[in-house]
């Protein structure tokens, strides 16, 4: 017996009743099958409602058959009339993104032909494919139309055409299509064949917000916001503005500007500091000329200053040098030798000094877990 559908009737139903028609036990809790149910099931692209039946939770919602079987914590009697409560915020959140969805994919078909291939409606944000490229710089004119036509408010039309008249209909679909199919249409928007469910109306997907687009396969991969996921991100997004202004003294869109700015005043002072450093690294390697074989440990620098700090040195003192940069615990290091072969004095570093690293016969770096005393008895016994 097929599952009378009361959420094809009204997606705004959150509780109504239904009798328990079987109940069996199975993997991860228990199969439940009512004569009725406002529970929609995984399929068309959205994600199942959840939500309780009676005294039960529902993990799952699954079509087989034409039954709708809900995936319960615990058993339902058979017989009983239930009251089903559907998790609403949830539902309308899917309705919102899914409707959003078909808009992005009409225009895009109206403006270029392209198919959507591809739905995910995830956990963070809707994804799609389409079967040719977008370009990054016409994201922005796609969100904007597909806004307009929310402001529209236009009215959401669910078709039944029979099989005679099907394609008398200009609808998108994946693939080709006959018999019984639902067509789901935002007036001149959109028509597309589709088992979802959508807002009664475009104005209550309140914003679209399109965040990307990459090249996928042949075609791209758009990911969208809409309704409140998207009114949540631009939230966010002006949050985090509000903050960097403060940081930077900047108005707040004149962030990116600013940020401009100091990171070229960062990268004038790192070239400064590295000037210097190369400078204090002469005068140690100066020092250590022809010292032979030298250890040094240093206070924590950067994988960059510690190469040339080595390099530096390893020109002048005839022999190994190994520098070894941070703190007991938690050291880097680099070893060269001019000419050399250290390839299995780092390997017996790394296994004594529980590290690990490599590079080149002459050159290698890496990081130990090991004091200062450990790394200078190490060299003291080669």
């Amino acid at each position: 017996m097929a599952t009378e559908k009361l959420f094809y009737i009204d997606q705004y139903l959150k509780e109504e009743t239904a009798r328990v028609l079987s109940c069996e036990s199975c993997r991860g809790g228990y199969a439940v099958v009512l004569d009725r149910t406002i529970f929609y099931p995984t399929g068309g692209g959205q994600p199942c409602d959840l939500g309780t039946l009676g005294g039960a939770n529902v993990l799952d919602v699954s079509e087989r058959d034409g039954e709708i079987v809900h995936l319960c914590d615990a058993p339902l009697s058979v017989g009983e009339t239930v009251t089903c409560k559907i998790d609403f915020g949830r539902r309308f959140l899917f309705m919102q993104q899914h409707s959003g969805e078909h808009l992005v994919s009409g225009v895009v078909h109206r403006r270029h032909g392209f198919e959507n291939v591809g739905f995910h409606m995830g956990s963070d944000c809707v994804t799609f494919d389409f079967s040719g490229e977008i370009r990054a710089e016409e994201l922005k004119s796609i969100e904007r139309e597909v806004n307009e036509i929310i402001y529209r408010n236009i009215k959401a039309e669910v078709l039944y055409p029979d099989a005679e008249h099907l394609h008398d209909y200009p609808f998108r679909s994946k693939k080709e299509l006959s018999g019984w199919v639902r067509l789901v249409q935002f007036g001149d928007a959109d028509l597309c064949a589709c088992c979802g469910l959508h807002v009664a109306a475009t104005g209550e997907i309140g914003l679209v917000k399109l965040l990307s687009t990459t090249k996928f396969h042949e075609g791209s991969r758009v990911e969208m916001l809409a309704g409140i996921r998207a009114l949540d991100y631009m939230n966010a997004l002006a949050e985090q503005n509000r903050e960097v202004s403060n940081l930077l003294s900047a108005k707040p869109l004149a962030t990116a500007a600013a940020v401009r700015r100091v990171s070229d005043e960062l990268a004038s002072a790192q070239y400064r500091v590295g000037e210097l450093e190369n400078r204090l690294f002469a005068v140690k390697a100066a020092q250590y000329a022809g010292a032979g074989d030298v250890l040094l440990f240093e206070s924590a620098m950067s994988p960059d200053a510690l190469r040339r700090l080595t390099d530096a040195v390893m020109q002048t003192c005839g022999g190994r040098c190994a520098v070894f940069s941070g703190a007991d615990g938690n050291y880097k290091y680099a070893v060269g030798q001019k000419n050399g072969d250290l390839r299995e004095l780092v390997k017996s570093l790394n296994a004594a000094l529980t590290g690990r690293g490599g590079g080149k016969p002459f050159f290698a770096q890496g990081s130990v877990a090991a004091s200062k005393e450990e790394i200078e008895a190490f060299f003291a016994a080669l």
